[in-house]
């Protein structure tokens, strides 16, 4: 449990960095340049791997019972997750609607993870993120006041954020499949 508890608070640290203490990460800008890019780059990479390393070796220990419903609801939220994500860099004039797209769609992704993993490592990674991706949220908006909404975009760019997604949604439902975790209701055929 250690190695995703630090992974946890390495993702936290490395993305809350620039917002708490803007003076420090300019500061080190000037010094490194696009270097400081690179070592910010590297401690998210690490927190990744400490996560996955520490969730997978995480023992078992129950917190609550995910309801039955809750795959369906994961399995419809996970494409929306990934065309929230998406939103962001799309050409669709959905883009307009929502500020934060992809960390709306993290947040999505995350808390429809804590409908189908009732565990404690679940818990920790899961709603660690979740809670991460709220927080930064208003702190990004007190801190960037002359925001603009997106206002271009298509309704061929949506088409294609739509499809994107479908195809992304396959592949990771294919990657789950292949890691042992079976994403849809029922038993694995």
């Amino acid at each position: 449990m250690t190695l995703l508890v630090l992974g946890v608070a390495l993702w936290w640290a490395t993305h809350l960095f620039k917002r708490v203490a803007p003076g420090a990460r300019q500061a080190m800008q000037m010094r490194l340049g696009n270097g400081s890019k690179g070592i910010f780059a590297l401690l998210l990479v690490v927190s990744v791997v400490l996560m996955v390393l520490g969730y997978r070796r995480a023992d078992f220990i129950p917190v609550y019972y995910p309801p039955e419903w809750g795959v369906h609801v994961t399995d419809l939220a996970m494409y929306f997750a990934i065309a929230l994500f998406g939103l962001g860099h799309s050409k669709s004039p959905l883009r307009a609607k929502l500020r934060h797209p992809q960390l709306t769609g993290f947040s999505v992704w995350a808390a429809s993870h804590l409908l189908v993993n009732g565990d404690l490592a679940s818990l920790i990674l899961f709603g660690g993120l979740l809670v991460w991706a709220l927080v930064e949220i208003p702190l990004i908006n007190a801190r960037v006041t002359d925001y603009v909404p997106y206002s271009n975009g298509t309704t061929a760019g949506t088409v294609r954020l739509a499809v994107i997604a479908a195809v992304l949604y396959v592949i990771i439902a294919t990657i789950h499949t292949w890691l042992g975790v079976w994403p849809f209701p029922g038993a694995r055929p």
